[in-house]
């Protein structure tokens, strides 16, 4: 069994609105965080999205995420919640 870190992202009430002009840099970021082998998957819940969740490696590559992403730093994202996940079903 493996531990990683869940990241929840809670969309702020006008961040759809807003979301298309940080788009670009989220993605960015997120391919280096995948690059870095520290991201294993990330993307929207619901229809229409009521958030994101992202699967890492480590909280520390979490923290660091979430820290500097521009969904974040311009209020696209209202909230960011960390979880210690024990993933049951590895090979």
């Amino acid at each position: 069994m493996r531990t990683l870190t869940l990241m929840f992202y809670e969309i702020a009430t006008d961040g759809m609105d807003k979301a298309p002009i940080y788009y670009e840099a989220h993605v960015a970021r997120l391919q280096a965080f995948q690059q870095r082998g520290v991201l294993l998957m990330a993307g929207p819940y619901g229809m229409p999205p009521a958030g994101a969740l992202g699967v890492f490696t480590e909280r520390a590559a979490a923290d660091e995420f979430a820290r500097e992403d521009p969904f974040v730093l311009n209020g696209v994202v209202s909230k960011v919640t960390l979880h210690d996940w024990a993933e049951a079903l590895t090979d």
